[in-house]
């Protein structure tokens, strides 16, 4: 009864109170009316969006930068005070008609769906640092369109093969290729995660190697001992073992970069045509081998073995069954038919 009297206004009692705290304090309701704010005029978009930028990850601002971009070409000399949830909006309609339409395009939502979340990023930022109100955030009330489920599935082992067989016997750096394709084979990891790698991240007494990947989030992850052979080897012969840096490198000894990945799947396309029809890339292998451990050890191992770590959406039951280093060690030993140390 009391919350419902309070959400529902001030009652006699209370305005009364106020009426003599304002008496006492000099202060008539005409000046609370007519006394402009004091809150300091808000930033233009070009001012604030570096202040961010400087201040996100170096993976969030790769995402948002290009947006920001677009935001401060069409907004540039606005304060963010300014635009509205309804010239948000329209600013990611006008966005999404102009993506250039590739053939994995869908209608443009993905880019529609990063405006809103780096427009979301930037006002987060301008609350907590006071220049604009909870309530006076437009980006949160400016819907996201809606997410179409992934089109994305495993491959069956001759796919598998086909990709193996090529990278092994084409190209000018075969070794490399093969142990970057088994690296994510076996341990699902994303690009990023393969490469942060580095020496100092295998562990050889227990075949298990240190995964930085997206969020911060830093892993064990079990790989086989022929895995395990390959990756120090390969750190020893092209110079990662003696600098300590990264341990994935090309045969002059530099580290390799993302655009090694899209050289490996553009000449494994030229090869394959299905791989170019249906743009596989590095990701693919992930969903392939998370596919097979939750077909062959259930979703507990599987969501393990791909360290998903947000709960929303999960049952609380997920807290208690969540499984061990050594079930994923078990699943790695049956996908690769190799005994590993933590399942003897």
């Amino acid at each position: 009864m009391t919350e419902n009297k309070i959400t529902s206004g001030a009652g006699p009692e209370e305005i009364e109170a106020a009426r003599v705290l304002l008496a006492r304090l000099g202060v008539c309701p005409d000046d609370l009316v007519n006394t402009p704010s004091t809150r300091p005029p808000a930033p233009t978009f070009t001012e604030y969006i570096p202040q961010v930028s400087d201040a996100v990850s170096t993976g969030t601002r790769r995402v948002y930068s290009t947006y920001w971009k677009r935001v401060a070409t069409e907004w540039g000399d606005r304060r963010l005070n300014e635009p509205t949830p309804l010239e948000i909006k329209q600013l990611a309609e006008k966005i999404r008609s102009q993506v250039v339409v590739r053939r994995n395009a869908r209608d443009g939502r993905g880019a529609a769906e990063h405006l809103i979340a780096a427009l979301r990023c930037l006002y987060n930022h301008a609350v907590d640092d006071g220049v604009i109100s909870e309530a006076d955030n437009p980006a949160k009330k400016a819907p996201k369109p809606r997410r179409l489920p992934s089109t994305r599935r495993g491959l069956p082992d001759s796919r598998l093969e086909e990709i193996n067989h090529v990278a092994a016997t084409t190209g000018n750096d075969p070794v490399l290729d093969t142990l970057i394709l088994r690296l994510h084979t076996e341990t699902a990891c994303r690009r990023g995660g393969a490469l942060a790698l580095t020496p100092r991240d295998l562990d050889p007494d227990q075949c298990l190697i240190l995964l930085h990947e997206k969020g911060g989030t830093v892993r064990w992850q079990p790989v086989s001992p022929t895995l395990m052979t390959h990756l120090r080897d390969h750190a020893e012969q092209r110079g990662a073992a003696a600098s300590g840096g990264q341990l994935l490198r090309y045969t002059n000894g530099d580290p390799i970069t993302t655009r090694r990945y899209d050289h490996l799947f553009t000449r494994l396309g030229n090869h394959l045509p299905w791989v170019a029809t249906q743009q596989i890339s590095i990701h693919r292998l992930r969903h392939t081998t998370l596919t097979w451990v939750e077909r062959n050890f259930g979703y507990a191992v599987a969501r393990a073995f791909a360290y998903h770590t947000n709960n929303n959406g999960d049952s609380a039951t997920t807290t208690y069954t969540r499984a061990s280093i050594h079930e994923i060690a078990s699943a790695l030993t049956a996908l690769t038919g190799e005994p590993h140390p933590l399942t003897t």
